[in-house]
């Protein structure tokens, strides 16, 4: 909990030390007389500015940092107005950015069923029946999170499960990663799906041995169900939108950089945000395809020219392969427990090399998902493209995931100015199964932080959220330990890829400012640059602890949009 004083005794105080001081030791911007609306005191402050890396106080007027620098130098900050916060200790960092979600997806999860560790198809089929209850007639049981690696046999469920407890109502539900859809036998009916069906290009159907559908639909076949789904309306995405960014408010975070929204979404953004009623920052990544890419040229990327706006639409995403659960995720080798299988390609390797130089050419930023060694190098190949077309382009490109790397590849992120946006929970969530699909060489590959920021390439960190839960320092555990939340493997697994814990909160902070193109007014605590900021509930070390570690505060803009009270 955070001590808040207002009280003469504590002004008094600052004055008077404010009055004797030469005005050393700090970091600052104005004079003294500039007086801050709000103050930080007593604390453990990791700046991010290599000039000024460790403070105990941080002063804030309006928008903006104006000092940062030991506890009586902020004193010369204080006016009979400002809101003085003794943290006694506790750490404060940058805002908390994500730099991979989906904002507008976690709103949809709060909405729907949540199916995160069930043990058993049953079990979730349960779930869905239960939830079903407060439902209208016709309308849609959708979820999210069951995964097949957590049920005996690790086998995908089948529509019959679904079908025992609603043969009627149609139901459709995302694994844990969004790489697959489970659905019922009244959906594929709505669909129109049949033994007849073809697998769409980037996807496939499961069928059992007679070449019926099972129900379950990977990547893209999962629009051949999906699409049948009624549309939000835009009341319904606002709702979304802002019962998501309340909950990634309360655990730090300050921005998101948003995977992958439709055009209806990107409207309720900008809507929210001309109102002032966005409580974080949005970095947008409109869903890409090749019709989209063909269109860029007729539309103008956004730019935040000072740090300070709530959303942005300045980057597309597209998709190179699956997943790694769901053995999607294209790969060099067939996979080692399914030796038939080399994964899936979402987006062909010649429409990702046409696409990454069509996107550069218009400006844009592109993040490509890759997850599998085969989906990366392709990736990598295609930014290389890229990057000769449009040699003097600051292109900021960025591979979304780059979870399995052949080791001849993690050398080009940094040659050819890539960002590793990656995310430190996916290898804790996967280690329990990763072997299995990639064997023992490969996965010496696999989440390699450490590699790629010693080879100098720029790494972003994120949840992918509700893929994983939302809170940052959960990831900031998985990197500095890379253990699960019982500690185990003892000693981490693949223990040499760890970060340390600077390293992990600037993945989450200034990193991901660079790779919104925001380095130069966000993710630093420095005179100037906007004050989003992060307020823990203790200072953070780098161990169990994270898990246990809350938030006690956050401020967007200078303007606190979560306490703890």
């Amino acid at each position: 909990m955070l001590l808040v004083a207002h009280t003469s005794e504590i002004l008094a105080l600052f004055v008077a030390v404010s009055m004797s001081m030469s005005g050393c030791g700090s970091a600052q911007r104005g004079g003294a007389n500039v007086k801050a609306d709000l103050v930080f005191v007593g604390g453990d402050v990791y700046t991010m500015d290599a000039e000024n890396a460790r403070a105990t106080a941080v002063a804030v007027r309006g928008q903006h940092i104006i000092a940062v620098g030991d506890d009586d130098t902020i004193a010369k900050h204080v006016g009979k107005g400002t809101r003085i916060v003794d943290l006694q200790g506790r750490t404060l960092t940058p805002g908390l950015s994500d730099a991979h979600c989906h904002l507008y997806g976690l709103g949809k999860s709060l909405e729907s069923v949540n199916l995160r560790d069930v043990k058993s198809a049953e079990a979730a089929a349960q779930l869905v029946l239960e939830a079903s209850d407060d439902l209208e007639p016709g309308e849609w049981a959708t979820g999210r999170g069951w995964d097949q690696n957590l049920w005996e046999g690790q086998n995908f469920p089948n529509k019959a499960t679904l079908d025992a407890v609603l043969p009627k109502r149609p139901v459709a539900l995302r694994r844990v990663d969004g790489h697959a859809l489970w659905a019922n036998s009244a959906a594929l009916s709505i669909a129109g799906i049949d033994r007849t069906t073809a697998d769409p290009k980037g996807g496939t159907i499961e069928r059992d041995a007679k070449g019926n559908p099972t129900g379950v639909f990977i990547d893209n076949a999962m629009t051949l169900v999906e699409r049948n789904l009624p549309k939000p309306t835009e009341a319904v995405i606002k709702r979304r939108i802002l019962a998501a960014a309340k909950v990634a408010t309360a655990v730090g975070i300050t921005s998101v950089h948003e995977m992958g929204i439709s055009d209806s979404v990107v409207s309720v953004y900008r809507g929210l945000a001309s109102e002032g009623r966005l409580p974080l920052r949005v970095y947008g990544f409109l869903a890409g395809d090749a019709e989209v890419v063909a269109s860029l040229h007729t539309r103008v990327p956004e730019v935040d020219r000072d740090g300070t706006q709530f959303f942005v639409l300045r980057a597309i995403k597209l998709f190179a392969d699956g997943a790694l659960g769901s053995r999607g995720a294209a790969m060099l080798a067939p996979y080692s427990d399914d030796p038939g299988n080399k994964g899936l390609w979402v987006t062909g390797e010649d429409e990702l090399k046409t696409s990454a130089i069509a996107v550069a050419r218009a400006g844009w930023q592109l993040g490509v998902h890759a997850i599998g060694d085969a989906g990366n190098r392709a990736v990598l190949d295609a930014f290389e493209a890229a990057k000769s077309a449009v040699p003097d382009g600051d292109l900021r490109f960025r591979v979304e995931h780059a979870q399995i790397l052949a080791a001849d590849d993690v050398p080009r992120f940094a040659k050819l100015g890539v960002i590793a946006s990656m995310q430190p929970t996916h290898a804790t969530s996967d280690m329990p199964w990763a072997e299995q699909r990639v064997g023992p060489e490969r996965i010496g590959g696999a989440y390699v932080w450490r590699s790629l920021l010693d080879s100098g390439a720029h790494l972003a960190a994120g949840s992918d959220f509700p893929v994983e839960r939302v809170a940052p320092l959960l990831g900031v555990y998985a990197a500095v330990t890379r253990q699960d939340a019982d500690g185990k493997p003892e000693g981490g697994w693949l223990p040499e890829q760890r970060l340390t814990l600077e390293e992990a909160i600037r993945a989450f902070t200034s990193e991901a400012a660079y790779a919104a193109f925001v380095e130069d007014y966000r993710g630093v605590l420095k005179p100037g640059f906007v004050a989003d900021l992060t307020i823990f509930d203790r200072k953070l070390q780098p161990d169990a602890s994270l898990l246990q570690t809350e938030v006690d505060m956050t401020v967007v803009g200078g303007a606190v949009m979560f306490e703890d009270e």
